[in-house]
């Protein structure tokens, strides 16, 4: 996987007005022997990896527009909070992939669940929360949008992003943190009806003993979430089955079709054909 290197990435903010075209701010490594921080976010206008990694070869103008995005501002503050907690290493899926590579994308989609998992810490950007505390009640007015939540509650791939980490840290706009998964586990089963169990031991969905929750249960979670592309409603799912599929883009709901034939041809579970 590709890491942002934090203090790379903030020494050439820092000195911005002479950039070393040298540096490196990725480097590829192995999550399982790495220790990093990766971060959980809503997309808005975002900085990919192309123009991340060739931010110091850029003309002055065209880079001073991409550092002026919210993605690339989102990066710095994620990389500050890293340093902070003592992280040399920093995940965040908009430029951390090249997604030029239909294997490069290929291989994180079906990697990213264990990425998570694997993190020391995540950070949850929810940048439509403005309060200096989690929002524990519902509200239309605020969230209209998104079923009276955070957005970040509302899309496909958050779900795996909250259950995989052990240690989810939660922020508002500002980068102000609002708030842990563990000390909010109660308010966090009643936004996602995710079980406490879960919220607290990932582990769960991987066990064989019945406390597993049935497929149809672990697919309601997902029921009301939304994704750009419908292919990735099933794309988002695989880590929480433990299954490996090839992408294929353009196959629309097919995609779900063939996830559900990857998780019969593991699992036992019949309650899988409630969904279609």
């Amino acid at each position: 996987m590709w890491l942002l290197d934090v203090r790379a990435v903030l020494d050439r903010e820092k000195d911005i007005q002479e950039l070393d075209a040298e540096l490196e701010v990725l480097k590829e490594l192995d999550d399982k022997s790495t220790s990093y921080a990766i971060v959980s976010h809503r997309w808005g206008t975002e900085v990919n990896y192309d123009e991340m990694t060739g931010l110091a070869a850029m003309e002055a103008r065209k880079r001073d527009k991409v550092r002026k995005r919210d993605g690339y501002q989102k990066i710095l503050r994620g990389c500050e909070q890293a340093e902070k907690d003592g992280y040399r290493w920093l995940w965040i899926d908009t430029c951390c992939i090249d997604k030029r590579s239909s294997a490069e994308l290929s291989e994180a989609i079906n990697s990213m669940y264990r990425w998570y998992r694997n993190a020391q810490r995540c950070y949850v950007h929810l940048s439509d929360v403005d309060e200096l505390a989690f929002p524990t009640e519902q509200d239309s007015g605020r969230f209209g949008r998104s079923n009276g939540w955070p957005e970040w509650f509302s899309r496909g791939w958050t779900l795996q992003e909250l259950i995989a980490p052990k240690e989810v840290e939660f922020f508002n706009k500002n980068w102000v943190s609002v708030g842990t998964k563990q000390d909010l586990t109660s308010t966090l089963e009643n936004i996602t009806r995710i079980p406490k169990d879960v919220l607290k031991d990932e582990r769960v969905l991987s066990t064989e003993l019945w406390e597993r929750p049935c497929v149809a249960r672990i697919m309601s979670w997902a029921a009301d979430r939304k994704t750009t592309r419908v292919e990735d409603r099933a794309y988002s799912l695989l880590g929480l089955f433990g299954v490996n599929m090839p992408l294929l883009y353009g196959e629309g709901s097919k995609a779900f079709q063939r996830l559900q034939l990857e998780i019969i041809r593991v699992s036992s579970d019949h309650s899988i054909f409630a969904w279609n």
